[in-house]
Formats: C-alpha cells, sequence, structure tokens
C-alpha cells in the first residue's frame, strides 16, 4: 500500500467521522476551533502572572535561602512549621504549577514534607483571589467551604503523613529533589545571602532559575491548557452530568455522595485547567444538581491530575510522587464529605437553584490581569535576555520516549492553536 494512498485514506475517513463535506458540519467545526484555541490562550492569560509570580519566589527561594535557614524554619514536622509554611502558601500564587515549583525549592532546600505539602496546599486553597471567583460563581457557602477545606486538608494531610511516611523515602526524595536543581545556586551554609540580595551575581542566579522552571514545565503546561480549551468546547456538559451518581437527587444517600467525591478527582482531570479555571465549571455542574460534596471535591482536585502528578515524579521521583497522589485523594475525598454533613447539620447547604448562570468569559480586557501580565512579561523578558546573553537557552533533554512523545503534543498543541486563532483571516468564523 502506497503512502500516498494511505494518507488519501485516512483523510476520506476524517472527513466521514467529522463529515466535513457538509459545508454546516464544516463551519461548525470551524469555529469550535476557533474557539477553543481562543479559550485556551484565555485561560493562559488569566494564569500568566500568577505562573510568573510563583516562578520568581521560586528561583528567589532557590537562590537566596540557605539549607541550615530552612531547615531552622521548616525542618521540622511541628506546629510552628506547619502554621508558618500554610501563611507563606496563603500569600503566595494559586496557579498550581508554580505553587509546585516553590514547594519543591522548600522541600529541596531542607524544609520536612509536612510542612512543605502544607505549603503547597495552603497556596491552592486558601489564597485570596481563588474565593472571589468562587463567590462570583457559587456563593458565599462555597466561600466558606473552600477555605475551612483548606485548612482541614492540611490538617488531615499532617496526620495521614505523619504515621504512613517512610522515613525513607523522604530522604530519597529530598536527593533527587536537589539533583533538579544548578550546584551555583548558592551553597549549603553561606552567610552572606543579604549581599547576594543586592548583588548582580545573584539575580543572574534568579534569572538562570527562572528560565529552567520555564524549560521544565512548558510542554506539560502547553499540552494540558489546549486539551482544557478542546474539552470546554467540543465537549458536551451533559458529559460531565452523567459522571455523578444522584445528580439533581434533592437528598442523595451517602453512597452517592461518597460516590460524587470520587468522581469529581476524574472530571477534574479532564478538565485539567487548575483551581481558578475549574470554578464556572464547577458552576455549570452545581447547577445541574451536583452535591455540595461533589463540588468542594472537584474543586480542590487540582493537585491530583497526570500533569501535575508527572511534574512531582520529576521532582522527587514516582514513589513519592504516587504517594502524595494517594495521601491527597484520600484527604480530599475526606474532607468533601466533612464538610458537606457538615453544613448540612447546620442546614447551611445551598441550593443549586441559586447557582447563577455561566456565560461566556471575556477574558482579553483592562482589568488588572492584563497589567499584571504586562509587568511579568517585562520581568520574564529580561531574565530570559539575561540567561540568553549569560549562557545561551537551556538543550532540550528528550531522551525517554515520554518526553519525546511530550514534545510531539507540546508541538501538535501549538500548531492547533496558532491556526485555530487564526482562522478568522481564512474563513468565515
Amino acid at each position: 500500500m502506497s503512502e500516498s494512498y494511505l494518507l488519501t485514506a485516512i483523510r476520506r475517513h476524517l472527513r466521514l467521522v467529522l463529515n466535513l463535506d457538509n459545508p454546516s458540519a464544516m463551519q461548525t467545526f470551524l469555529s469550535q476551533w476557533h474557539q477553543s484555541a481562543l479559550t485556551t490562550l484565555g485561560l493562559f492569560w488569566m494564569a500568566f502572572w500568577a505562573f510568573a509570580l510563583g516562578y520568581l519566589i521560586s528561583s528567589m527561594v532557590q537562590v537566596f535561602v540557605t539549607r541550615r535557614r530552612m531547615r531552622e524554619n521548616l525542618g521540622k514536622a511541628d506546629a510552628r512549621s506547619v502554621g508558618l509554611a500554610s501563611f507563606f502558601g496563603f500569600i503566595s500564587s494559586s496557579c498550581s504549577f508554580a505553587a509546585l515549583a516553590t514547594t519543591r525549592a522548600l522541600f529541596a532546600k531542607g524544609a520536612s514534607l509536612i510542612p512543605s505539602l502544607a505549603f503547597l496546599l495552603a497556596s491552592t486553597n486558601l489564597v485570596i483571589e481563588l474565593g472571589i471567583v468562587i463567590a462570583i460563581f457559587l456563593g458565599w457557602q462555597f466561600v466558606v467551604a473552600e477555605y475551612l477545606g483548606g485548612i482541614l486538608l492540611i490538617l488531615l494531610m499532617w496526620a495521614l503523613v505523619a504515621v504512613s511516611l517512610p522515613k525513607h523515602l523522604e530522604k530519597q526524595a529530598r536527593e533527587h529533589a536537589r539533583e533538579a536543581e544548578d550546584s551555583d545556586d548558592g551553597n549549603e551554609d553561606s552567610p552572606n545571602w543579604k549581599k547576594l540580595l543586592f548583588s548582580r551575581k545573584g539575580w543572574a542566579r534568579v534569572a538562570n532559575r527562572y528560565v529552567m522552571e520555564w524549560h521544565m514545565v512548558w510542554r506539560d503546561v502547553t499540552v494540558g491548557f489546549t486539551v482544557a480549551g478542546i474539552i470546554a468546547v467540543f465537549v458536551p456538559k451533559t458529559f460531565f452530568q452523567t459522571l455523578f451518581i444522584g445528580a439533581g437527587d434533592a437528598d442523595p444517600a451517602f453512597w452517592q455522595v461518597l460516590m460524587q467525591c470520587i468522581v469529581g478527582p476524574v472530571a477534574a482531570f479532564f478538565t485539567f485547567i487548575g483551581s481558578m479555571g475549574n470554578i464556572p465549571l464547577a458552576a455549570v455542574l452545581f447547577g445541574n444538581g451536583v452535591a455540595f460534596a461533589g463540588i468542594m471535591a472537584f474543586i480542590f482536585s487540582d493537585l491530583v491530575v497526570l500533569p501535575v502528578l508527572r511534574i512531582q515524579a520529576r521532582y522527587y521521583g514516582w514513589k513519592m510522587a504516587l504517594y502524595i497522589l494517594a495521601v491527597f485523594l484520600l484527604i480530599l475525598v475526606a474532607s468533601a464529605l466533612l464538610l458537606h454533613y457538615g453544613f448540612a447539620a447546620f442546614d447551611l447547604l445551598p441550593d443549586p437553584a441559586s447557582a447563577k448562570q455561566v456565560v461566556d468569559r471575556d477574558f482579553f480586557k483592562v482589568d488588572y490581569t492584563l497589567f499584571f501580565n504586562i509587568g511579568f512579561a517585562l520581568i520574564s523578558a529580561a531574565f530570559f535576555v539575561w540567561r540568553f546573553f549569560q549562557s545561551g537557552m537551556p538543550a532540550l533533554k528528550t531522551a525517554s520516549i515520554k518526553e519525546k512523545i511530550l514534545l510531539a503534543l507540546a508541538v501538535v498543541a501549538l500548531f492547533w492553536l496558532a491556526v485555530g486563532a487564526l482562522l478568522p483571516l481564512w474563513t468565515d468564523v
């Protein structure tokens, strides 16, 4: 069979499946393609400044904070360390990817695993901007549940890790995390961090780490956001409604509520855009009868999806990544159930009829996001240019078959976004 014949057969099959010979169907497909590309770009536009802020914090921690100082403040799994880590997470970024990078930096510098994970949970569940978005789409009960749930997640994680974590696993994960850092990011006990803070050499190191953080996750981010845009446009919302057993029941049984808590992470896996981006879809699910517990489990699930798992494995190794995944799954299901029945005991469960209608977002407008993005784009450009003239861009490592596949998917995603965004130049969409 010739190659040209095979390509012709594939094209014919795709046209048949997509019904592209029908002009109306073709127009619909192109319109949805354009909309999905704009949705992906819009979601990244909303998140860019948070990415940049998180990576800047991560880079500064890695350069200016010594391992000795980190061990002194967060080296123990006690109340003071967990409290400090939770506070730092509260004032940090709500972006999952950026929070992962900062958490890795803390852990590699000597912070205990429990405070490190407390920081990660706080930085993705206790931040102010997330509460504002939840209030807009879901109402005050969900805002209260988000913050109470963030505290519950930290406490349950603390208890579970304290009784289940093998010491050798934490040691291996820390060694793995340190191997990912450049050897010139600062030494173990340097007393001159203040001098480094005001030196050209110090900020050159920050620029180097900042570029490396982006270099490490850009493929995951590209693929993840592109898939989210495609699913948001092409997959009907009824698909997600059918995932939640008992949705629409006025008084679902415990087993139905439990199943919705388990399905929540599954639904989040297929729509991964982080907590901020998942809130509108959570409102749609809530308006279609998904229980309070199912919605909260869905919102809490931004740290148990495949892109996050891959990054955790890159940071700590697969054993620790799977251990953290199991811990997070258990605590998010438990937290969602406790919140549901706790609110029910005080007759505070929200009515699905009160759910606000979700409309298409206006991503690109003049607001704080625009000015934050401009500011962090200038900072990012300066760091990338600095890194380029100092030592060139980092080499693209694609040694494993998985990395090569991910790179290929990222290239396809970029093509999908570029063509989809520019479709109005060639067609009437």
